[in-house]
């Protein structure tokens, strides 16, 4: 609830999704065209990312949408599925926990074009609206 947990809490989602998105691709448990779905997610992270650090020098902000929420919501139990899927320890057994992994990374995915489509608008419209230059 402080300034600083709003701060970090953002930066800490991102470590987790993208760090164990290219791990279980380097492990060959996100494969085929799968990957795409991965990279389509990591694209989303660093291009927020950086518009959020634009708008941050303009004094702008990037408000979290309840849409972006469900697409965190769906990466992580993705990952949770995926993690725990066959080849790993078993915690739990559940057939077809990995295609329920999938499944879920393609939602995540989806999502993922959503609201990245929304903030990079967002974006624009607020870069737009600072560069004096480009509405001449």
């Amino acid at each position: 609830q402080s300034a600083f947990g709003r701060m970090l809490d953002p930066i800490a989602d991102k470590l987790l999704i993208s760090v164990t998105l290219i791990l279980m691709v380097y492990t060959d448990d996100i494969y085929d065209i799968h990957v795409i779905a991965a990279i389509i997610i990591l694209c989303r992270e660093l291009l927020v990312s950086g518009l959020r650090e634009y708008l941050a020098a303009t004094s702008k902000s990037l408000p979290v949408s309840y849409m972006a929420k469900w697409k965190t919501t769906a990466q992580i139990l993705s990952l949770g599925f995926l993690v725990v899927g066959p080849g790993h320890v078993y915690i739990i057994n559940v057939p077809y926990i990995k295609m329920i992994g999938i499944i879920l990374l393609w939602i995540a995915a989806i999502l993922t074009l959503y609201t990245g489509y929304a903030y990079l608008k967002a974006g624009v419209i607020h870069a737009l609206e600072d560069d004096t230059s480009l509405t001449k």
